[in-house]
């Protein structure tokens, strides 16, 4: 296909795109739904594309909900879509931790429930789930009891990230055996009317601060979520498209494994912001110009039912 990076996507070369693909991965909040709201005409999409013959398959970096807790709630806003097709960070993360790190032991976790469930799935147990209050002093802190199991530190989103839990990885990761990952890096989740909150990658930072140490980071841009993806059901990068609202991420992802990549304009990421990277100098910011761009992703039905 002869176009140029960030191109408008009409429903000719719409068409082209999706002659060209066999594999669609899209990112979910900003993309088919915001918040607990479906994207209109996304359900529309994503059932035509099967229908059409195309594999689909949903890549998040949400930390916070099983593969099973996805597939419930793709169901629910009227997606035909199974658990398998589900890529989240908290099961990425139990599949670096059990194939990559080869963990046989515990795991620290400041993470989440669902976090807890993908790792026990793995054979992995994890301690530090809910609240950790601080009590006693700083000597005490410092001197805090360790499990001599844990052999992993892994940071997702906790809404229960305290000081304590700061000062609990820490110990663990002052020994240069422990391995310490994170889900993903991403500073701020974006919410409904243009608020947000702080986000994965603060806690992360926080965390690889104290330690002096940086994690190895599952998540998108990381190449480790699309291997997941393709080592379970033999994607060719080639025929492969990558559907996200975030440049540094989905985008970057698409960049990093040579995936053809699509933007949508209703998440986080605007025309302006891929412009800007598009006449940079920096080959960083290079990366995060996508191939074609699009409104809303409900924009390329007519060409799936032309």
């Amino acid at each position: 296909m002869a176009a140029s990076k960030c191109a408008r996507l009409g429903e000719a070369l719409t068409r082209q795109l999706l002659e060209s693909v066999d594999f669609v991965l899209f990112d979910c909040d900003g993309v088919i739904w915001r918040g607990d709201q479906v994207i209109p005409g996304a359900p529309e999409v994503i059932n035509t594309l099967k229908k059409n013959g195309k594999r689909v398959f949903f890549v998040t970096n949400n930390s916070t909900k099983t593969r099973k807790m996805y597939a419930d709630k793709l169901g629910k806003l009227g997606f035909n879509a199974t658990e398998e097709e589900v890529f989240g960070t908290a099961y990425c993360s139990a599949i670096y931790l059990k194939n990559v790190c080869k963990v046989e032991g515990k795991v620290y976790l400041i993470g989440s429930n669902a976090m807890r469930q993908e790792l026990e799935k793995m054979g992995i147990q994890p301690l530090g789930v809910g609240p950790d209050p601080v009590s006693g002093v700083q000597i005490d802190w410092a001197n805090v009891p360790l499990d001599q199991e844990v052999q992993a530190v892994l940071v997702g989103f906790d809404e229960h990230f305290s000081y304590m839990k700061l000062n609990r990885a820490l110990q663990y990761l002052c020994n240069p055996d422990c391995q310490f990952v994170g889900t993903n890096a991403d500073s701020r989740l974006p919410l409904e009317g243009g608020k947000s909150v702080p986000g994965t990658g603060c806690l992360l930072r926080a965390v690889e601060c104290a330690a002096q140490r940086q994690a190895q980071v599952v998540g998108k841009p990381s190449k480790f979520m699309f291997d997941c993806v393709a080592s379970q059901f033999g994607l060719n990068p080639d025929r492969c498209l990558m559907i996200g609202d975030r440049l540094d991420t989905d985008v970057m992802l698409g960049s990093n494994c040579g995936l053809k990549t699509l933007l949508t304009l209703t998440g986080v990421s605007t025309v302006a912001d891929a412009e800007a990277n598009q006449k940079s100098d920096c080959p960083h910011q290079q990366r995060m110009v996508p191939d074609y761009y699009i409104d809303s992703i409900a924009d390329i039905l007519p060409a799936l039912e032309a």
